[in-house]
């Protein structure tokens, strides 16, 4: 890959290419439909079973098992959608997903125990359809390495923090309709709409299978190169968890309870403002180095939310550390061309995605104990000093960020040494 292609440089006219591209149309605006209930279906969950039930307690457990669901999943059918192509995997999991949903929304209604409700909820997670990561795929067939491939995955992050500012409030919108569940019922509605338009569609419908070879057994994750993006998205995810739930509980520590999702939304706005901005010159050019900086970096910010004494104070506070969320994104993704086996790309995506998953839940349940414990402050440092700890790693691995090398790639019988084992 050319220094150029590594550095992510973009401009506006190679986002009119991705945007305008005919064979990626359909696409597009099916994987739009797909992912944009992608927060509204988790929160919407959490608010429904909360009202059914009367307890956080057991809405917390059930949305926990969903997120495990989604980390387990997504890896899984990343590696289904490298091998077989997209169609038949989404069109099974989305029909899996459609089971569910309805047969939590059953038990729900039917007052059932905690102990069905949590199985069913992984149920949902795990067959989530991986509509993120095979668009995220589909755009390294649609297009060249280059400036336009790089725009893509800039746009692909960047709608996906659309999403997540949009979700929230939908789902707390439509949790006061006559029936609670009503939001769950159209997020995952708009899911399974999307997803199989997605997969029907003809760019997709022409992905062929991967022609039949020797794989590891970790997969993508076989790469060195993957497991140092893999830690640097564990680091990403586990600094949003510290702060989704220290900021609701500094708002409510200040009498407005309210604000506390309004703040996690102005850091959304920033992120999407600043992540076009950042693709245009983006920094350090070098990925292995950019991933740990960015980090760092983040990691700095989130620790400087224990200053401010006020909520318009802690809000200001919030523009600046989430300008550096959708750059990470971005270089993530552009990360994943870079150090992922040929054939693997779906799989990997699917690797960060559990990585980010999975650094969620760690830092949601350490920011709940450190929040009771010590307050929002106490957990806006820890948060910061893990994510330098993390981005340490990172440095000290940055070498391995590079195109991945011709031995993870090949089956064990063409390797030079192969005679020799």
């Amino acid at each position: 890959m050319s220094h150029s292609a590594e550095s992510g440089r973009t401009t506006f006219a190679d986002y009119r290419v991705v945007l305008t591209l005919r064979p990626g149309r359909r696409p597009l605006v099916a994987s739009l439909l797909a992912r944009l209930p992608i927060a509204m279906v988790g929160i919407s969950e959490l608010l429904y079973v909360q009202h059914m039930t009367g307890t956080y307690a057991v809405a917390g457990l059930v949305s926990a098992s969903t997120l495990l669901g989604v980390a387990m999943g997504s890896v899984v059918q990343g590696r289904l959608i490298d091998r077989l192509g997209p169609t038949r995997p989404l069109l099974v999991v989305t029909a899996l997903f459609t089971v569910a949903v309805t047969a939590l929304i059953t038990a729900v209604e039917s007052q059932a125990a905690t102990p069905l409700l949590v199985p069913l909820a992984f149920g949902i997670g795990l067959f989530e359809p991986a509509c993120g990561s095979a668009s995220r795929a589909l755009w390294g067939r649609l297009l060249p390495p280059g400036p336009a491939l790089t725009a893509a995955y800039s746009y692909e992050a960047i709608s996906m923090e659309v999403f997540f500012i949009l979700g929230p409030g939908l789902a707390g919108a439509l949790v006061a309709a006559p029936w609670p569940g009503t939001g769950m019922v159209l997020g995952s509605s708009c899911m399974v709409i999307g997803a199989v338009l997605f997969a029907l569609s003809p760019a997709v419908r022409a992905w062929p299978p991967a022609a039949r070879a020797h794989a590891p057994l970790l997969g993508a994750f076989a790469s060195r190169g993957m497991r140092t993006l893999a830690l640097a998205a564990l680091g990403f995810g586990m600094v949003i968890g510290f702060v989704e739930v220290a900021v609701p509980a500094a708002a409510t520590e200040a009498g407005n309870t309210a604000l506390g999702g309004v703040l996690l939304s102005v850091w959304s706005v920033s992120s999407v403002a600043f992540g076009v901005l950042f693709s245009l010159r983006p920094w350090p050019r070098p990925l292995g180095p950019r991933l740990a900086v960015l980090l760092a970096l983040f990691g700095a910010s989130v620790a400087l939310l224990a200053l401010p004494s006020t909520l318009w104070g802690l809000g200001v506070a919030m523009l600046l550390a989430g300008a550096l969320i959708t750059p990470q994104s971005t270089s993530h993704s552009m990360a994943i061309e870079l150090v992922a086996p040929k054939g693997t790309a779906a799989e990997a995506f699917g690797w960060v995605l559990t990585a980010i998953t999975l650094g969620l839940a760690a830092g949601q349940s350490a920011s709940g104990f450190l929040v009771e414990r010590g307050g929002p402050p106490v957990a806006f440092l820890v948060a910061g000093a893990c994510a330098l700890v993390l981005a340490g790693v990172v440095w000290a691995r940055k070498a391995s960020v590079r195109a991945v090398t011709p031995e993870v790639e090949r089956p064990a019988t063409e390797r030079p040494d192969a005679a020799l084992a």
